[in-house]
């Protein structure tokens, strides 16, 4: 090779006094090893003669570099401040010396490399930034401050940025920081003095830094990155800074805020500021948004900049061009941006880290994180070598054959051999990220002849609708419409589909995040289809909850249901990560909705039948209170105390109690306490056991059923209490078995066949929180054990038939629900198996097989009621998805009348409708015979 090594900047440190001391702080290496690393990073000889790389003898030196670096680093905290200026010059080429022969030599991988200029600069930042404060706050200029503050200083932070946030700086990088400071800090008076202090701080830290001397300067400074920087303070307070983010923050600014960390000053307070700022970067909802303002931002660099146009390696901007550095950052940032709210291990600030982290949680295929760290990596050793020539802060590869030839010596390769691999990944990385972006071209439009069929009225006034009056949700809607009205097109009766989808776009609030999650994941495009073609239930909620969308690329959405203990885990560890009660009752309301919506979409595409949709409604549900109950407690505790005794249990009682609800049910609870002698409890605000499980109670309810911004979680039905809604809202357990014992009428005794401990309401010192729901438990089971007269049993099944018969008709054969021989009907009677033997589960079938044990059934009339009770649920189910109003065969649809019989088992709605009939009258007339004795009616055809 004939190419020299030539280093401007960096030599000064071999060649002057400086550098040789710093090599002789290298035990391993001796002084004439030293002169010849000293002169092969000179002018005149070649790297590769030296070939550090394979230098046996020089590996023992570099394995003293980190004890050299801890004592420079000693030698910079200790720094007189008449010393600081040349001090931190000297020590910034003592780390580039030494840093770059580490890297030369191959030492050190990139990471370590960008790792150590970064400390460094957080280190001469912090040193800078404290030793301006310390001077202010002995001149008496800094209010109420006094030098013990000089260690936080004066609770101003910076917060490093960019390259510097994600531990990522190159040889020649400006040193990227927003400057904020703690308000709360100074008396509200002395403000404004104040902030002129910390502005003061923050200008002369900045020449300590950048400015240039007889020694050099230690890095350039900018302070660009924050709030409006051409009309605010280059420090600003905390509290203005998220004012401006929450009102006008823009994308770039929350890309921004992917790397950023607290480095120097007051880290705990930066800290703090970048908790609260969480909601700003981390959108509650995928962003698929953010890729149109992604492609926009790079579109402006390119025009800017001036790198855009076709691909030549010399010259080429290696960080803004084509293919380049930027491309990778922005294609990593901006799908953390989408999903990073949702799943925290997907915020790390550095590039190589987060694809990582993308890869694994399939947001980036493993082969395109692999092939994007490889080219990362390789563009940032370009980088570095181009600025080992010229100490400048350029990325742009020389154009002359001398300097290409400069650069290719330092990695050890030939020109020809490095121009070739440079433009091969400069082209890969184009084409592995230019398609993730928007298209700068709009789709081709739908053929005529696929939308012939569909309503052009109709689709002529999608434009009025809200979710399209913004110019942006509207763009995007029309690059999106002509697969959608294809998609529509290709459907079984694609005019029903386009009713069904007019009225889905018309209750949309908004459309662009939608619209953009569309655009980026068109296969979601036949989901919804197939859900607004069928579900009008399903449909209406997705318009206003359109964000549960989220949950269906979330990479896991298909798989199957979790244990019930997964779930409580997950959502227990969301809950906790919430700082305030609000949001933890909003996240919970968000969690639980996408949960629900996945078991309607499974269930809607044939993945689960009724029976088991049923079941997993009715865990979500007791997961939602078991988790949320704690968290209600806690903040009912702050005024109040912790409950008193052993606390309260919550029964699930009916459906929820059965442990099968549909996607509209209620949910029937009862709240039982046990003060154990206590009586008051603790808090502030001490309540005697009756009112403080009352309101507890109360609580609980709110905080499942107040509509938030997120919606409620259920409805609640507490009439199955003791004394129905005369009662009171709690029961204590003695109140309680002494009512069931002696004054409960056997309707309750009936209800309380279904009754089942889901979550308890205790304080945090109790040792066993179980204790209470085991002891109602016990008392359910022994209770319902007992002996009882059939006759009387079964004339007040009878009786309670009859009022339901006269208060609930059927309305036509699709309601499964009411009506002789149909769910209810069935139900009662298994309730009554259950009082009349030793069955005590709670499920339909259970009762149904106690009716036969105790010889009140025969074991055929038993399995023709539960065939029917299965035909009647799965109808159930199914009608409750496609509507939330009674099934009316004639609005129903085609695809509404599809999935009833892909539920049921049927080939048509004729079919059906037959077999509902036929089943009906038999488990009616079943019924009639099984209380006939009982209801004084021997008129029954037998």
């Amino acid at each position: 090779m004939s190419h020299p090594i030539e280093i401007k900047r960096l030599p000064r440190a071999f060649d002057a006094d400086l550098g040789q001391d710093t090599l002789a702080k290298l035990p391993a290496l001796t002084s004439e090893q030293a002169a010849l690393v000293k002169g092969a990073t000179g002018s005149s000889p070649y790297l590769k003669e030296l070939a550090l790389k394979e230098a046996a003898w020089l590996q023992p030196a570099l394995c003293d570099v980190e004890a050299a670096l801890t004592t420079i680093w000693a030698d910079v905290r200790a720094l007189a401040p008449d010393q600081m200026k040349p001090g931190l010059r000297q020590a910034k080429r003592r780390v580039a010396l030494l840093s770059a022969l580490c890297d030369l030599a191959g030492h050190w991988d990139l990471l370590q490399v960008t790792g150590t200029l970064t400390d460094f600069a957080a280190l001469c930042a912090d040193v800078a930034i404290k030793a301006e404060i310390a001077a202010l706050i002995r001149r008496k200029k800094m209010p109420g401050l006094c030098e013990d503050d000089i260690a936080t200083a004066g609770g101003l932070t910076l917060l490093a940025m960019g390259k510097m946030g994600a531990h990522e700086l190159n040889y020649s990088s400006d040193i990227d920081m927003i400057c904020l400071f703690d308000e709360t800090r100074f008396d509200p008076a002395d403000f404004y003095e104040a902030r002129q202090a910390m502005v003061r701080a923050t200008r002369n830290m900045c020449t300590t830094l950048s400015e240039r001397t007889a020694d050099g300067y230690v890095f350039r400074t900018d302070l660009r990155l924050r709030p409006d920087p051409s009309v605010t303070p280059v420090a600003m307070a905390m509290e203005a800074a998220e004012r401006y983010y929450e009102s006008l923050g823009r994308t770039w600014e929350r890309a921004a805020y992917i790397k950023a960390r607290p480095c120097a000053g007051d880290t705990e307070a930066g800290a703090r500021f970048l908790t609260t700022l969480r909601p700003f970067v981390w959108r509650r909802h995928l962003d698929f948004a953010a890729i149109q303002d992604a492609h926009d931002m790079r579109l402006r660099i390119r025009e800017n900049k001036g790198t855009g146009g076709a691909l030549t390696v010399p010259g080429h901007d290696m960080k803004l061009g084509r293919g380049g550095i930027r491309e990778i950052e922005f294609f990593t940032q901006t799908r953390q941006l989408i999903a990073g709210e949702r799943d925290e291990s997907l915020r790390p600030r550095g590039t190589m880290e987060g694809l990582r982290a993308l890869a694994a949680k399939s947001w980036v295929p493993q082969d395109v994180c692999d092939q994007l760290i490889d080219h990362y990596v390789a563009h940032r050793e370009v980088e570095h070598r181009i600025q080992m020539i010229h100490d400048a802060q350029t990325h742009r590869m020389p154009q002359s054959e001398d300097g290409i030839a400069r650069v290719a010596s330092l990695m050890d390769l030939e020109p020809s051999a490095l121009l070739a691999d440079v433009e091969r990944r400069l082209e890969d990385v184009h084409e592995l990220t230019e398609g993730f972006f928007a298209p700068d071209a709009p789709p081709s439009a739908a053929q005529p002849s696929a939308t012939a069929d569909l309503d052009g009225d109709i689709i002529a006034r999608w434009p009025t609708y809200p979710a399209l009056r913004s110019q942006r949700g509207a763009q995007i809607f029309d690059r999106l419409k002509p697969e959608l009205l294809a998609r529509l097109s290709r459907s079984a009766q694609p005019g029903e589909a386009l009713v069904a989808l007019d009225g889905f776009l018309a209750g949309l609030p908004a459309g662009v995040q939608l619209f953009s999650l569309f655009e980026a994941n068109p296969q979601l495009i036949d989901l919804l289809i197939d859900i607004v073609g069928t579900s009008s239930t399903l449909a209406g909620y997705l318009a206003r909850n359109s964000g549960v969308f989220d949950a269906v690329i979330g990479g896991s959405f298909f798989d199957s249901w979790p244990e019930r203990a997964v779930l409580l885990t997950e959502l227990q560890g969301i809950l906790a990560a919430e700082a305030d009660y609000e949001s933890q009752l909003d996240v919970s309301r968000r969690w639980c909705k996408e949960w629900h919506f996945r078991i309607g979409v499974h269930h809607l595409r044939g993945l689960i039948d009724g029976e088991t949709a049923g079941r997993q409604y009715c865990e979500l549900a007791e997961v939602v209170i078991a988790a949320l109950s704690p968290f209600v407690v806690a903040q009912f505790a702050r005024k109040h105390g912790t409950p008193p005794g052993r606390g309260a249990a919550v029964l699930a009682m009916g459906s929820l109690g059965a442990g099968r609800i549909n996607a509209q049910s209620d949910l029937d609870v009862i709240v039982i306490y046990d003060a154990d002698g206590d009586e008051a409890s603790d808090g502030p605000r001490p309540l005697v056991p009756r009112a403080y499980f009352a309101r507890l109670t109360q609580a609980l309810i709110t905080a499942l059923t107040a509509p938030m911004a997120q919606g409620r979680l259920y409805e609640v039905d507490m009439r199955l209490r003791p004394s129905g809604t005369q009662g009171p809202v709690a029961t204590s357990l003695q109140s309680f078995t002494n009512y069931q014992q002696k004054d409960a009428w056997v309707w309750e005794h009936l209800a309380l066949t279904r009754a089942r401990v889901v979550a308890s309401l205790v304080g945090p010192d109790i040792n066993n929180p179980g204790a209470l729901g085991q002891d109602i438990r016990e008392f359910r089971t022994q209770f319902l054990g007992a002996p009882r007269p059939r006759d009387v049993v079964l004339k007040e099944v009878a009786k309670m038939r009859s009022r339901l018969a006269a208060a609930k008709t059927p309305k036509g054969p699709w309601d499964a629900k009411n009506g002789a021989g149909r769910m209810l009907d069935i139900e009662l009677i298994a309730q009554a198996g259950v009082l009349l033997s030793d069955a005590t589960d709670q499920d339909v079938a259970s009762g149904l097989q106690g009716a036969v044990a105790c010889e009140w059934l025969d074991a055929a009339d038993a399995t023709v009621l539960q065939q029917g009770y299965d035909l009647f649920w799965s109808l159930q189910m199914a009608a409750r998805l496609v509507s939330g109003e009674p099934l009316d065969e004639a609005k129903m649809g085609e695809g509404g009348a599809q999935f009833l019989c892909r539920s049921t088992g049927f080939d048509d709605l004729d079919a059906l409708r037959a077999a509902l009939e036929t089943r009906y009258d038999h488990c009616a007339r079943i019924i009639d015979q099984a209380l006939a004795a009982y209801s004084g009616d021997t008129s029954a055809d037998l």
